[in-house]
C-alpha cells in the first residue's frame, strides 16, 4: 500500500513547478505595525516634520517584471477617500532601493527614468504623515509594485488614475504598513 501512495505521490512532486520569489519590500527607517519617526511627518499644514521619504528596499521581483511602482497611502485620513502621500512610478526594473529622501520634491533624488505623480498636498513628491491632531492613529501603506509593463500616464495624471493604472499592471506587491498620531 505505502509503495502504490508513493507511486502516486512521487510524480505528482516531482511535477510542481517551483515556485518563485516572494516579493518583499523592507527598510530601515520604518517598520511593520510601529510609529514613524519625525522624520517621516510632513513639514507644513501645522506639522512640524522632516518631511523625508523612507529608506525602501525589495527583492524577489517575479521575472516579467519591467517596472516598479512606489505608493504612499494613509487610508484613514478623514477625506472619504484616504490620502496620497507619493507615488513614483516608472522605476527601472533594475533598481531595487531607494535611498531615505528619494522622494524629495524640491530635489531630483528619484531614479533616472521614474516619474513623480502629484500628492494630495498638491506637490509632485513625497508628503510625509500630518494626521489631524486627536485625530488617533493613521495607518499608512508603503507599498513597492512590481508592474508588467511601464505606465503611460497624462502629465497630469490625478492620484487616483495612478493608483488604478498600478494595479492593472501589477505582477506582484508587498506593503509596509506604519503608523502615526499627533496628540
Amino acid at each position: 500500500m505505502c509503495r502504490t501512495l508513493l507511486n502516486l505521490i512521487l510524480p505528482l512532486c516531482i511535477s510542481m513547478p517551483v515556485l518563485a520569489e516572494t516579493l518583499t519590500l523592507t527598510s530601515m527607517d520604518i517598520v511593520q505595525g510601529e510609529m514613524m519617526k519625525r522624520a517621516q511627518e510632513f513639514q507644513g499644514f501645522g506639522c512640524g516634520g522632516d518631511n523625508v521619504s523612507p529608506q525602501l528596499s525589495w527583492t524577489g521581483a517575479p521575472k516579467e517584471t519591467a517596472a516598479f511602482a512606489v505608493l504612499a497611502y494613509d487610508p484613514d485620513a478623514p477625506t472619504g477617500s484616504g490620502w496620497w502621500h507619493w507615488q513614483l512610478v516608472n522605476i527601472p526594473k533594475n533598481v531595487n532601493s531607494l535611498a531615505a529622501g528619494a522622494g524629495d520634491p524640491g530635489k531630483s533624488r528619484s531614479p533616472e527614468g521614474s516619474i513623480s505623480i502629484r500628492n494630495d498636498y498638491g506637490v509632485a513628491g513625497f508628503g510625509g504623515a500630518c494626521p489631524p491632531k486627536g485625530h488617533g492613529t493613521h495607518r499608512y501603506q508603503f507599498t513597492v509594485f512590481a508592474l508588467s509593463s511601464k505606465l503611460e500616464l497624462p502629465k497630469d495624471a490625478s492620484a487616483a488614475l495612478t493608483g488604478y493604472m498600478v494595479r492593472a499592471n501589477t505582477l506582484a506587491s508587498s506593503t509596509i504598513e506604519a503608523l502615526y498620531r499627533r496628540d
